[in-house]
């Protein structure tokens, strides 16, 4: 593989998609595609992504549980494949999280976007390991709670189905966009107090699909109906021929 030294990979200026392939499927590929040519277009990468070349990619790379990375930046075009690391025991147990002591920075221009820019991420992923928790939750400068390190944050109280507004300064996630075409989610400013009024809690991302949340920080959430529903309504989309 070689890498030519752009403003991607000396500066971070560059977009990535990490999209699930379950049977040598790329689930949810065109919402995929949309967001990563929305994120070139803004940071002027004029690279052309078809789906019919990732298609074609993937029938040299056939995979069954695995995630497919897209990476562009102005000079390259990398796919990469891995094994998917999200088990289903892990879904039947459950996600612990906790705050993160690093603020999201809602007036960057980055923050909408799967950039190169990923360090924050994944330092406080890896401290999540060294805490003993799945994954930590960042809030902005003014204190709203946003998203965690790799994924969307919901909750639920009274049957009602919360995630935090992309104001907030979060990635629109692909998962997250799935649960808001198939339920009546609102988007509303969400502090660290009302996470405390919540039942239910889970989390999402691309490769893990739904994640049930146990508990944030000291509060403890039960796996009810909300969560259950959004669960086996993306299972249920998964297992379609």
């Amino acid at each position: 593989m070689q890498i030519t030294l752009d403003k991607g990979y000396q500066f971070g200026l560059g977009v990535f998609e990490t999209i699930a392939v379950e049977q040598n499927t790329p689930l949810l590929l065109s919402w995929h595609l949309e967001r990563l040519r929305h994120s070139m277009e803004k940071l002027d990468i004029r690279q052309n992504v078809e789906e019919s070349y990732v298609l074609s990619w993937l029938s040299q790379h056939p995979a069954e549980h695995h995630a497919l990375k897209i990476m562009a930046s102005d000079e390259n075009l990398i796919l990469t494949m891995r094994p998917n690391p999200y088990t289903p025991g892990q879904l039947q147990t459950g996600f612990r999280l906790a705050y993160s002591r690093v603020y999201r920075n809602e007036t960057s221009p980055l923050v909408r976007h799967k950039t190169l820019n990923y360090g924050d991420c994944i330092l406080e992923k890896q401290r999540a390991g060294e805490l003993g928790v799945d994954e930590l939750i960042f809030c902005n400068s003014r204190g709203e709670i946003c998203e965690g390190t790799t994924t969307n944050i919901f909750f639920a109280s009274g049957g009602q189905i919360y995630t935090p507004p992309v104001s907030s300064g979060l990635l629109p996630g692909i998962m997250r966009r799935f649960i808001m075409e198939n339920y009546p989610v609102k988007e509303q400013v969400l502090m660290k107090e009302d996470a405390l009024e919540m039942e239910e809690c889970f989390v999402t991302n691309s490769l893990m699909g739904v994640m049930p949340v146990n508990s944030l920080d000291k509060k403890t959430y039960s796996r009810g109906p909300a969560v259950q529903a959004c669960f086996e309504t993306y299972h249920t989309y998964v297992a379609a021929p």
